[in-house]
């Protein structure tokens, strides 16, 4: 009975966090504090090793974790790191489109002072070129509602979507 219990705890550690309530999480982090912890530590045993999409996650669940975070010496660190995860993602899957949107949206609320809104035109023009390229319904819909609350996309823009 021990080893059911050890083969199906071995199972579901290899299938990782699930990802469509990563996304809804990162959603509701921006905004709770909570939420944003438990995002930041579903994915504290993600690295640079897992799959892509899930490093880009982890990145913008320490971004968001610098957010909530009280000092300023912690924020940096935390953001840091996160921007850190965004952009090796980045380097590993570039044409992913979520992961790219993930990055566009820490660009876009981060501080200026950081530093860290050099690739905002880039992605930006990557959603919008594609965008209706996309499959996946889930990660179609993450993106459309990314872009139509940005104030990055104006009208014309947002109707591409």
């Amino acid at each position: 009975m021990k080893s059911f219990f050890g083969i199906v705890l071995l199972v579901i550690s290899f299938l990782g966090p699930n990802l469509s309530e990563i996304r809804k999480n990162f959603i509701q982090a921006s905004e709770t504090k909570e939420i944003a912890e438990k995002l930041y530590n579903t994915l504290e045993n993600i690295t640079k090793e897992s799959k892509p999409i899930l490093v880009a996650y982890k990145g913008a669940a320490s971004t968001l974790k610098a957010k909530h975070s009280k000092g300023v010496k912690q924020k940096k660190s935390f953001f840091k790191e996160g921007a850190g995860y965004l952009d090796f993602s980045i380097e590993k899957a570039s044409e992913n489109i979520e992961i790219r949107c993930l990055r566009l949206s820490v660009q876009e609320h981060s501080p200026k002072v950081l530093k860290y809104k050099k690739n905002i035109a880039e992605d930006k023009q990557f959603l919008i070129d594609n965008f209706q390229k996309t499959t996946d319904t889930a990660v179609k819909k993450f993106v459309k509602d990314y872009v139509l609350q940005s104030s990055l996309f104006d009208a014309t823009e947002k109707k591409l979507f």
